[in-house]
């Protein structure tokens, strides 16, 4: 793809009228519209016959913008006065820079906007500009538009924002085809090892006592698995000497409120799994269902006794089963290229970005964004400088390499 900080100047964004004039085929029909945190209503309404991505759906949306008090702004472009595409994003500083983008920053992976899919083979690139401009519009304050780890297709569904100028995330996603059951799938995957490694690691738990794999039907069990989820977080982030990203108490309320309104579908679309060993938790899994996907959207493992025995290599293999049986198409690890995870995937899949200047200061940092993301990118695919780039972040941190890798969602 080509480079995205040139997908139109910011400049010639005020000289033009309001971004509901007519665009695209059928230039009658088409309209763009951007409203601020009050447009979310229509946006929930939409995403109830809408297909989106996880990290799209108006319970993400709506628990983030409550959690945080994130500052929203919503544009819809419209087919004869019915959505056909929108996008919720919150508005970020950074540095001198304000910055949109989808709502939950770092934590939403996978992305794919809100669409309805018989309107998408009509939207073409000006008609997601003229959403663009609309946001610029209603909001001058904004330089860049910032549309990270987008996902290619949602379920055979081409991403319309792919027709924008964009580049290769720097983080690759994997994922493992479930196609014809659990047996199948070990059968391609040193099925006979990993059946032994779980046996032994079973032998190994009930010298310990009991263990069972626990998923959380009860506000109870959701607030248990992520108390325990985050405190395994802390520890592990700071061995290995970066941010935790889950340490803001408003984005753990968000985690706390999307899992337990997840509770009252029929079909959660929100589900955590925990492994529980002599009474205590030993390793916890937060995923999304999206179709016949199920996403792991984060895991941890706790560094204790028991961390040796990898215990979370073992719940991802009774979740992996778990998934083959209910039918599920495809088990996604979601972003980031680990060895555990290489252990069972068989799909690579690159995310795009996508980077919309509104303002020339929004060039500037586009310009920036991207010799960032190329950066990363040379790091993370070389292998021998990704490995010391870890040990370095480790040893300013104090803390000697880990001996378990499972958790580094």
């Amino acid at each position: 793809m080509v480079d995205a900080a040139a997908s139109f100047d910011g400049n010639r964004v005020a000289a033009n009228e309001a971004s509901a004039r007519p665009i695209g085929a059928h230039p009658s029909r088409w309209a763009a519209t951007a409203s601020d945190g009050a447009g979310l209503a229509g946006y929930v309404q939409f995403c109830a016959s809408a297909q989106y991505a996880p990290a799209q759906s108006a319970s993400w949306v709506s628990n983030w913008a409550t959690a945080t008090g994130a500052d929203m702004i919503v544009a819809t472009l419209a087919c004869d006065g019915r959505p056909a595409l929108s996008l919720a994003l919150e508005v970020v500083r950074r540095g001198p820079f304000k910055v949109a983008r989808f709502a939950g920053g770092r934590h939403a992976n996978g992305n794919f906007a809100a669409a309805d899919p018989r309107f998408l083979p009509a939207v073409d690139a000006p008609a997601i500009r003229a959403m663009f401009k609309a946001i610029a519009q209603t909001r001058p304050d904004i330089d860049l538009i910032s549309l990270e780890r987008l996902l290619p297709d949602l379920d055979g569904v081409a991403n319309p924002l792919a027709m924008l100028p964009g580049f290769p995330s720097p983080n690759l996603a994997l994922a493992v085809d479930l196609d014809g059951g659990f047996d199948a799938l070990l059968s391609r995957a040193s099925g006979k090892r990993k059946r032994k490694k779980h046996r032994s690691q079973t032998r190994k738990f009930e010298a310990v006592g009991t263990f069972r794999r626990i998923e959380a039907g009860t506000r109870k069990e959701v607030e248990r698995l992520l108390d325990a989820f985050f405190e395994m977080k802390e520890v592990r982030f700071a061995k290995m000497g970066i941010a935790n990203v889950f340490g803001d108490s408003h984005v753990r309320d968000f985690f706390r409120a999307l899992f337990t309104d997840a509770l009252s579908e029929q079909k959660p679309p929100f589900l955590l799994h925990g492994l529980e060993v002599a009474g205590k938790l030993r390793a916890v899994t937060g995923s999304s269902r999206s179709g016949k996907r199920l996403i792991c959207e984060f895991g941890a493992i706790a560094d204790d006794d028991l961390a040796f025995t990898s215990p979370g290599d073992f719940l991802f293999f009774d979740n992996i089963q778990q998934a083959c049986e209910l039918g599920f198409d495809v088990y996604d690890f979601s972003v980031g290229d680990e060895p555990y995870k290489r252990l069972w995937c068989d799909i690579e899949v690159r995310h795009f970005e996508v980077l919309a200047p509104l303002r020339l200061k929004g060039r500037v940092l586009a310009t920036g964004l991207r010799q960032g993301a190329r950066a990363k990118a040379f790091i993370k695919n070389n292998p021998t400088v990704w490995k010391l780039t870890k040990m370095l972040r480790r040893k300013a941190a104090g803390q000697a390499a880990p001996a378990a890798t499972e958790d580094d969602n």
